[in-house]
């Protein structure tokens, strides 16, 4: 079933009264499309996903979430080169884990620097999410060529713009076609300052 923002941010304050305070020191990031959908952006969302720096924090989430459904216990997945567990709240499975690729570039949503250096902090219920850049969501869907998911995203970003820098280093990053570059810039540089 997929997430309207409605039910997205009544899981994720399940989850956080649930994990919360033994998650209260772990750096953590919403990232996937349900970062997307918390920023407003209406989009196909259908899990939420919880970016975290260590494996440790993986399993202390899994702990904290023990009386929920579990699909995937703390497992590694070397082939992604991650570490993931995944649990079912209000019919969404909510996922965390690690993801060990190594890169420089802060352009990029779920390894390298990115997601550590950009995000924001969005309210849901009682609590504000780190919840990643939207310009590093955008690399992500237009790197897995999902239309029905990077096209609201510019459209989103056409009304309330964007760090046109980030997206480029991001595209850049990904190595995305030069035409998607110059397709999606020439989008984004319509934005009425």
């Amino acid at each position: 079933m997929p997430l309207n923002q409605s039910h997205l941010q009544n899981t994720l304050i399940t989850v956080f009264d649930q994990i919360m305070p033994a998650f209260a020191q772990v750096e953590y990031r919403l990232v996937g499309t349900g970062a997307a959908l918390l920023h407003g952006v209406p989009l196909p969302a259908r899990d939420i996903d919880l970016l975290v720096k260590e494996r440790e924090a993986v399993d202390l989430f899994s702990q904290a979430m023990a009386s929920f459904k579990c699909f995937l216990p703390p497992t590694l997945l070397p082939e992604n080169k991650q570490y993931h567990s995944s649990f079912e709240v209000n019919g969404v499975e909510i996922g965390t884990s690690t993801v060990e690729w190594e890169t420089a570039s802060d352009g990029i949503e779920c390894f390298g620097p990115g997601p550590w250096k950009h995000f924001v902090l969005l309210p849901c219920g009682n609590y504000l999410i780190p919840t990643v850049a939207l310009e590093l969501r955008l690399v992500s869907e237009l790197f897995r060529g999902r239309p029905d998911r990077y096209n609201p995203l510019i459209k989103h970003m056409q009304l309330k713009g964007c760090d046109l820098d980030l997206l480029c280093r991001g595209m850049k990053a990904r190595r995305l076609l030069k035409v998607i570059q110059e397709d999606v810039l020439n989008q984004l540089s319509k934005i009425e300052q």
